[in-house]
């Protein structure tokens, strides 16, 4: 498929099924964690046109990553679920194991102890088949959406790193690289240490 009939299918595609099919997980995820405490906010949204054919025309061994992307890009939905503390984000990542079917289950973390990334939970998840319905059917459409579990934290930094980091076509420099690593080592800093503060003050150093 050439540049532009990706970016109009897809657009198609996103208007018709994915931005209506992320607003119907979106409010499954909400009914499943229903209750939970600490739990700041939970969304869902179809990926950005531009992100998706940027993605979809990234070259890999001199040739196309993708020979269907619209079938084998995995993240076309991406769903969040932002908690407050480190120790929730297990406790959220083990009850979305046991109401969804995940295909991949990893944890965000820096490939050095000497980089700093940004960290959480990631699932590729089945979409349930509780959200079709007679306007969204399944089989139209991707079968997975991604769902990232974060603490206020990880998410913050995440969103200020996409955005700083990624959109310079010319690249950061080196001082700008070490302005980022000092902001993700602070934040991890801070939420290692709310964490343990607020275990301690809870009185129960598992937070089960």
């Amino acid at each position: 498929m050439t540049e532009p009939e990706i970016r109009r299918e897809y657009a198609a595609l996103r208007q018709a099924t994915l931005a209506p099919l992320s607003e119907r997980i979106e409010a499954h995820l909400r009914s499943v964690l229903e209750g939970v405490s600490r739990i700041d906010r939970i969304t869902a949204r179809a990926k950005d046109v531009e992100r998706f054919v940027a993605k979809a025309t990234r070259q890999e061994g001199g040739g196309a990553k993708y020979s269907d992307p619209l079938q084998q890009i995995q993240d076309q939905i991406g769903a969040r679920v932002v908690v407050l503390y480190l120790s929730d984000v297990l406790r959220v990542a083990a009850i979305v194991e046991q109401h969804f079917r995940s295909i991949e289950a990893r944890d965000l973390i820096p490939e050095s102890e000497n980089e700093f990334g940004y960290f959480g939970k990631h699932f590729v998840c089945l979409i349930p088949t509780d959200v079709f319905d007679e306007k969204i059917v399944e089989g139209v459409g991707p079968r997975f959406f991604e769902l990232q579990i974060k603490t206020l934290f990880q998410h913050a930094w995440a969103e200020a790193n996409h955005d700083l980091a990624y959109k310079p076509l010319s690249g950061l420099s080196s001082l700008q690289k070490r302005k980022v690593a000092f902001t993700s080592a602070q934040a991890w800093g801070a939420d290692t240490i709310f964490d343990e503060l607020h275990r301690e003050l809870s009185g129960d150093a598992r937070d089960s």
